[in-house]
């Protein structure tokens, strides 16, 4: 056929320049670090099916949901049309309707071409008449074009279909190109010609699509899968650890990265999930996870002329900005990994010294006393002196229960009350419990992701030391941040223990009849989910089912479980100050619980929630509306005082 040579030079053309505009991320990829994620193959391949076929992300916001999966399934029916265009000219004979390329197939074409129009049609509309706020930062000009050549590809496709049907061909499957047909006559367009215009009009807004994707964020048609498979496999509480190889702790330049995290830098899709639901972007602060994986994927782009990474590309505000949430990895719908990047970036700055003074004295206090507010070790236990009995030293004898108290739970006096209170509840029930008393330290959960990885290594140490010194069956903390350190990030270390929750362990022990309960009349509540013991541990239930053993009806807000709103604390925030900040996220989040209108308690599980939230009501000025109250606060023992509920505003 004529028209063969030509189109293979430009088939060829498109594949160079494609293969051109994308050497230098290709460069980049097979010249990075490597990283062992290729276990579990039927896993990592479920967890694609479940991603990508299902949208299980993508469909939490609907309109986005829907929108891209009608994009998504138009391109794999329409693609049938593409090897049909190509194919039946580069290789003479070649043709698909012996399988119903003329048939049932060209019915798909019809419909599904129509379909994608609509898809665009509804990603049009939210973007340039919604304009969601998380879609600030992204380009608009790449979607633009891509709008436009998707279109062009689509309007081609029907139109050639039309003139063949003109010319004389078999319209009867094809009920829209059909009519498009009697409108290409009407219109005095020759069928022959018109064919042929349209055909090269379709090939050329497909190789135009195919030259310009490696420069687009659509590069995640290609990358998204194979980024999701190559996810993380690990427990989601387990920081990442500084490989042998590294001469540093941190990581200054792009090139450090492994293959798997600049995969990240390429498969975003600028959607702004991430930035939508980061405390920091929210609070004013200088982080957008998107713009900050979009800022990376820029400068590998340019390569070695990229200015310096760490307070070049990333500025050092930015990465301290971070209160680690994880909130932005839980939206991400092609498991892009922020926080693996930020706590390496992070690790770079301390170990040049470049951090801030709250931090550096934070820091400081951990170093010379193992824990961040400057306290003696043998303040740690001064708790138990309140209590009517004796709290056993796990050092010394055996217990069934040894409790990690945690820094805030054992220093903090707006603590403390909740820390006798559950001493008082573990007695109540029977459970036999000891502490480490003095031999405690800061379990290290923040100051790692803070980057102080050797000051983590120094108390993670000590605690699994001390730990396997005593005798006992389980570990129980108060404390979701040293939850998730002796739970997951101690494995580093060849420790493995079993952890809980203290709400894990109440409602334990409320199900065994071991611990009877006042219950209260049903007055509503609300729940903050803590981030490390939700988001990053699974602990969603326990806590929902003390508040239902106590007799309160929980309204959930609508930010809730896997969407909680982080207090800010988290990452070291709590030791550095407010600088830009504004609106607190802890004050965010009060807002958000008055927005219900009914409930008199916010509901915490966290020593540092109790501190961030009765600080936001008290900035706000909300206390004779709202009161922060530690679950254990909730759980009262039939032979205790009910507590008594604050009044509630009703205006």
């Amino acid at each position: 056929m004529a028209s063969t040579l030509p189109l293979w030079i430009l088939v060829i053309t498109a594949l160079a320049l494609t293969a051109w505009r994308s050497r230098r991320y290709a460069f980049a990829l097979a010249n990075a670090p490597a990283a062992a994620r290729f276990d579990r193959p039927m896993l990592r391949l479920q967890g694609v099916m479940v991603a990508i076929g299902m949208h299980r992300k993508m469909l939490r916001k609907p309109l986005s949901g829907v929108l891209h999966a009608i994009i998504f399934i138009s391109f794999f029916v329409l693609f049938t049309a593409t090897i049909d265009t190509f194919g039946s000219r580069l290789f003479p004979g070649f043709s698909l309707a012996p399988i119903g390329g003329e048939t049932w197939i060209a019915a798909l074409q019809d419909v599904f071409s129509v379909l994608m129009l609509v898809g665009v049609g509804l990603a049009l509309y939210q973007r340039y008449v919604l304009r969601p706020a998380r879609f600030d930062g992204s380009s608009g000009s790449d979607a633009a074009i891509i709008y436009v050549l998707i279109v062009l590809i689509v309007a081609s496709l029907l139109l050639e279909a039309a003139a063949r049907i003109a010319g004389g061909a078999d319209g009867s499957w094809r009920p829209v190109a059909s009519a498009l047909a009697g409108l290409l006559d009407r219109a005095g367009i020759p069928a022959h010609q018109g064919e042929e215009l349209f055909y090269w009009a379709h090939v050329g807004a497909i190789l135009a699509f195919l030259v310009y994707i490696p420069g687009s964020k659509h590069r995640h048609m290609f990358l998204a899968a194979p980024n999701i498979y190559f996810r993380s496999l690990e427990p989601r509480g387990l920081a990442p650890a500084v490989p042998e190889a590294r001469e540093a702790p941190g990581i200054d330049s792009l090139g450090q990265f492994d293959w798997k995290q600049q995969l990240d830098l390429l498969s975003c899709t600028e959607c702004g999930r991430c930035q939508a639901v980061c405390p920091a972007y929210a609070a004013g602060l200088p982080l957008s996870p998107k713009l900050l994986i979009t800022d990376m994927r820029d400068a590998l782009a340019v390569g070695s002329s990229a200015a310096p990474l760490v307070g070049g590309v990333i500025s050092e505000e930015t990465l301290w900005a971070c209160t680690t949430c994880r909130a932005c990895m839980e939206a991400c719908p092609v498991e892009i990994e922020h926080l693996p990047k930020i706590i390496d970036m992070r690790r770079h700055l301390v170990d040049e010294g470049r951090v801030g003074p709250g931090l550096q004295e934070a820091l400081s206090n951990l170093t010379r006393l193992g824990n961040s507010m400057g306290k003696p070790s043998k303040m740690r236990a001064r708790w138990t002196r309140e209590l009517g009995f004796p709290v056993k030293d796990a050092r010394e004898e055996p217990v069934d229960v040894l409790w990690f108290v945690g820094d805030y739970a054992s220093y903090d006096p707006r603590v403390q009350e909740i820390t006798r209170k559950v001493a008082e509840l573990l007695t109540a029930a029977g459970v036999d419990f000891g502490i480490l008393f003095d031999a405690e330290r800061n379990s290290g959960n923040d100051v790692r992701r803070a980057g102080e990885e050797g000051l983590f290594e120094t108390l993670a140490q000590s605690n699994i030391d001390e730990i396997k010194a005593c005798s006992f069956n389980r570990i129980m903390t108060t404390d979701p941040h040293s939850l998730n350190a002796l739970k997951n990030d101690y494995q580093h270390f060849g420790a493995t223990f079993e952890v809980l929750h203290y709400t894990a362990l109440l409602a334990e022990l409320i199900a065994a009849g071991k611990l009877d309960l006042h219950v209260a009349d049903g007055a509503r509540v609300t729940y903050h989910d803590p981030c490390y013991l939700g988001r990053y541990n699974g602990g969603f239930d326990a806590p929902r089912e003390l508040i239902r053993a106590a007799g309160y009806t929980l309204h959930d807000m609508p930010r809730c479980r896997e969407n909680s709103f982080c207090c800010g604390a988290g990452g070291g925030r709590i030791w550095q100050g407010d600088d830009g900040v504004t609106e607190r996220p802890s004050e965010n989040r009060i807002r958000e619980a008055l927005g219900l209108g009914d409930v008199a308690y916010f509901v915490v599980a966290c020593p540092k929630d109790k501190v961030m939230y009765t600080a936001a009501i008290d900035a706000l000025g909300v206390a004779d509306r709202l009161k922060a109250v530690d679950i254990a606060e909730l759980l009262v023992p039939r032979t205790s005082q009910a507590l008594e509920m604050p009044p509630v505003e009703t205006s």
